[in-house]
Order: structure tokens, then C-alpha cells, then sequence
């Protein structure tokens, strides 16, 4: 097994990550100077930072077509152009408007990668290391977004106007990811499922593990096969696939209904709610990035050990206990102004351990070869749907009904979710894509 190339290429996607979470968390700097340097009311302020996550929902939505029809590699490179063009041009607008479309821009590349590099790594991933390998790309999402905090501190000690470099710098790793992507080989399984190119996929296998090329190559055309007879009167949403269906509708609204978003997006707001001044709330914001990292890595340490249900069950205990205190605390008669920080800081954890970590992996799991694109797509829209509803309600929510009611609400859903995981959710670690296939898919 040649597990340094491998690594490598999963590395290269991954950085299709870092990009993801430094352009989703890049705002929580930006957002209160931007609504001041424009003059924003409360609706385009929430549209502000929310038009991003409209532009994911449209990237996931379509990323399908591109990464089916021209290969996930090439819609990479495309996802790569997109984030370039997105830090230069939000940096350099001359009007809201134009900031709004730059940021639409980035988020169609967010929403595509959220697609496409899950599905790439799965497809290139040996089945005991791919929860290790597809975990990478969540532990580069949140290494961009603890390092979008990180820059947005310190740009912002330099000025008033700080806000345009926050966003602009993250041309730089964008330009790196265009350049590093040649590195990479095509999808085997899309060669063989979409081209037909067997001998060329043989051989990106042989180099992945010579060993089992023959077997992997063999199941494949064997589902393969089968797939595509079905799948003519049989599409996603039929009665074959409703369990996958489910389980990725379920994994990505629970998801969002954590309240991660909010706190990703607004966390500098939150922190100032309880009393604390912007350079503590912004400096705060790092402090959840690197707790969020630090967990992210430790969870990918463990998921191929004692599998996805495992930690989804512990960060779920761990998420209402969080989630109920940071309710209380606003609920407090006299709130300590460190409380919520403290709660929200093991929250993450919790959440970087479980939700965070596992989401990726388990949706480019359960689909069968032939619709894992399209189920890929359903669960990362879904996602994106509920992230875009949770960032644009939230200033509002909170104004309105006070931050003890909105944490309560996301409280209350976890406890939903701890259900879904003891009473429904399977385990996929160590089982090959073809292996989970015949489990979750009526036949």
C-alpha cells in the first residue's frame, strides 16, 4: 500500500478545505465593519453574511453535473478559480453590490467543494484508512477557519479599513491550491464508472494498493453493472435508495441545528452580548478555532478505531450538556461575562470530536458508486440550506427572543439528534463503499 501518495493527494483536496473553512469563517471578522463602512440596515446586514452560504447551497446543488460530467479533478480546478477570484474581488469592491456578488462567488466554490473533495478522497481512500483520509478535509476546514480568526485579529490591530485585507489574503492559498492540483490523478471509480477506462483506473489502484486492485476493480464493475441497469427506472429518490436518502437528509439538518454556524459566523457578536469588548471577542474567536482544530484532529485519530456511531454519540451528550449551560447562563440574572465563552469553547470540542468530523465522512459513505455524486449533493445542499437559514435568522433571533432562548432551541435539537444516532444511525467504519452499498441499499 503506498500510503505516502495516498496521504498526498488527500492532503492536496484537504487544502480544497482549508480554502472552505477560511472562506466560511473569514466574515466573522469583517461582518461589523462592513455593515458599518456601508450603513446597513438589519436585513442587508443578515443577506451581508449570508449571501455567501446562498451561493454554497447553488455550488452543492449543481456540483454533481461538472464532477460527474468532466471528472472530480477538473471541477476542482474550477472550485480553485472560483475562491481566487471570490478573495480578490471582495477585497477590492467598490460597492455593496459588488462585495455581495464576489461573496456569491465564493460561496458556489464552497458549496462545489463541499461536493466534489469528499468524493474524491472516498474514491482513492483503502477502506481501513478513509475515515482517517476523508477526515482530512474536515481537519482543513477547520484549520482554515482557526486561521481566518487568527489573521482577522491581527489585521484588524492594523486600521480602520482592515476589513479588506481580512478577506483579500486568502488569494495566496487559493493561487497554491490551482498549482498544487496537477499533482493530482483522476477518480478511479469515475473513469471506470463514467469512461469506461478500466486499465487507467488499474493503475492509479495498483499505485494506491497492488495487493487489492484486482478485487476493488472486479466489485466495482460488478455494482457498476448492476447500478446502471437499476438506476434507469430506479433514481435517487426512489424506494431503493430511502435509507441513504434519509440518513444524509437527518446527518446534515441535525447538523446546522447544533447552532454551529451561528457561532462560527456571529461568535465576536455573541461574545459582546455577554459584556466582553470587540479585541476580547475577536481575540475569543481564536480560541475557538484552535480548540476546534485540536478536537478535529483528535477525532480523526479515532474514527476508523471505534467507528462514526461511537463519536456521535458522545458529542451528542457532550453538545446538550454545552448547549443547556450556554442557555442558562444568558438566562442568569447576572451573566459572568466568561461563562458563555467558557461553555461555547467545550461546546466545540464536543462538536469538533463528533459532528464536525464525522459529517464528511459518513455522507460520501452511503451512496452507491453510480449515485454518490447526486447523494453527495442532496446531503451537502441540505447542509448548505440549513447553514444559510441559522446565518441570516440569527441576528434577528437573537435580538428578538434573547440569546437564552436561541441556545435552549438548539439544545432541544440535539436531544434529537442523540436519538437519531442510538436508534438509527449504522456504522460504516472499515467496510468498503461496495460493502456499505449492500448494507443501506434495498436490493
Amino acid at each position: 500500500m503506498n500510503n505516502r501518495k495516498v496521504f498526498l493527494w488527500s492532503l492536496v483536496i484537504a487544502l480544497g478545505g482549508f480554502l472552505f473553512g477560511f472562506d466560511t469563517a473569514v466574515i466573522s471578522g469583517a461582518e461589523q465593519s462592513i455593515q458599518q463602512y456601508w450603513g446597513l440596515n438589519t436585513v442587508q446586514h443578515g443577506l451581508t453574511v449570508s449571501i455567501a452560504l446562498i451561493g454554497t447551497i447553488i455550488g452543492a446543488l449543481f456540483g454533481a453535473i461538472p464532477s460527474d460530467r468532466l471528472g472530480r479533478k477538473k471541477t476542482l480546478y474550477f472550485i480553485a478559480f472560483l475562491y481566487l477570484v471570490s478573495s480578490l474581488g471582495t477585497a477590492l469592491s467598490v460597492n455593496w453590490y459588488a462585495f455581495l456578488a464576489f461573496r456569491l462567488l465564493g460561496g458556489l466554490g464552497v458549496g462545489a467543494s463541499s461536493v466534489t473533495a469528499p468524493i474524491y478522497i472516498s474514491e482513492i481512500s483503502p477502506a481501513a484508512r478513509r475515515g482517517k483520509l476523508v477526515g482530512l478535509f474536515q481537519f482543513n476546514v477547520v484549520f482554515g477557519i482557526v486561521i481566518s480568526y487568527l489573521s482577522n485579529y491581527l489585521i484588524g490591530l492594523t486600521g480602520e479599513h482592515s476589513w479588506r485585507l481580512m478577506l483579500g489574503i486568502q488569494a495566496l492559498p487559493s493561487a497554491l491550491f490551482f498549482v498544487l492540483l496537477r499533482l493530482l490523478p483522476e477518480s478511479p471509480r469515475w473513469l471506470i464508472m463514467k469512461k469506461g477506462r478500466v486499465e487507467e483506473a488499474r493503475k492509479i489502484f495498483e499505485v494506491i494498493n497492488a495487493e487489492t486492485s484486482d478485487q476493488i476493480i472486479s466489485e466495482i464493475l460488478l455494482t457498476d453493472k448492476q447500478e446502471k441497469s437499476i438506476l434507469l427506472k430506479d433514481p435517487l429518490f426512489s424506494k431503493r435508495y430511502r435509507i441513504p436518502v434519509m440518513l444524509a437528509i437527518a446527518f446534515a439538518v441535525f447538523n446546522q441545528v447544533s447552532g454551529i454556524n451561528a457561532i462560527i459566523y456571529y461568535s465576536p457578536r455573541i461574545f459582546e452580548m455577554t459584556g466582553l469588548g470587540r479585541n476580547s471577542s475577536l481575540l475569543s474567536t481564536v480560541g475557538i478555532g484552535v480548540i476546534n482544530f485540536s478536537f478535529t484532529l483528535l477525532a480523526m485519530n479515532f474514527i476508523d478505531r471505534i467507528g462514526r456511531r461511537t463519536l456521535m454519540l458522545i458529542g451528542s451528550a457532550g453538545l446538550i450538556f454545552t448547549l443547556g449551560m450556554v442557555s442558562y447562563s444568558f438566562y442568569a440574572a447576572n451573566l459572568n461575562s466568561w461563562a458563555v465563552p467558557v461553555f461555547l469553547f467545550i461546546y466545540i470540542a464536543f462538536f469538533a470530536f463528533s459532528q464536525g468530523a464525522v459529517i464528511w465522512v459518513f455522507i460520501s459513505e452511503i451512496f452507491p458508486n453510480q449515485v454518490r455524486a447526486k447523494g453527495q449533493t442532496l446531503g451537502s445542499t441540505t447542509h448548505w440550506i440549513m447553514a444559510a437559514l441559522i446565518a441570516f435568522s440569527f441576528p434577528y433571533l437573537s435580538q428578538k427572543a434573547g440569546g437564552g432562548n436561541t441556545f435552549l432551541f438548539f439544545c432541544v435539537m440535539m436531544c434529537l439528534q442523540l436519538l437519531f444516532v442510538w436508534k438509527v444511525m449504522p456504522e460504516t467504519k472499515g467496510k468498503s463503499l461496495e460493502q456499505i452499498e449492500h448494507t443501506l441499499v434495498l436490493h
